[in-house]
């Protein structure tokens, strides 16, 4: 997605066990951070398991994507253990809307690079 070399930022994938979106979320990710040549970028993805740990990391369902700490899609939803539901343009979706996924990632990649300048 362009000819500047860019920083790839961090990028956490937060799920519950045998989430049903998981994979798709993943194949989804991974899709998107190789259209900007982060092919080599690994996705941490985090098993949360209790509901202390899901208020404590402020997850709203599953799955939830981070990108350097920053859901790029807050949800008013209440911190627990359950799956998460995305509007996106095509309508009600168990993953985020990969356009918003794109410019985030977009995002935290030009703030990288101000950031060092």
């Amino acid at each position: 997605m362009g000819d500047t070399p860019q920083t790839p930022p961090s990028v956490e994938l937060l799920v519950v066990a045998h989430c049903p979106n998981m994979v798709a979320a993943q194949a989804q990710l991974r899709a998107i951070l190789d259209e900007f040549g982060f092919t080599a970028l690994t996705v941490q993805i985090t098993v949360i398991r209790s509901d202390d740990e899901a208020v404590a990391r402020g997850f709203t369902g599953s799955p939830s994507l981070r990108i350097n700490g920053v859901d790029p899609s807050p949800s008013p939803g209440s911190a627990g253990l359950s799956c998460r539901l995305y509007r996106t343009a095509h309508g009600v979706s168990g993953l985020p809307d990969p356009v918003g996924v794109r410019a985030a990632i977009s995002a935290a990649c030009a703030h990288t690079i101000s950031a060092v300048h």
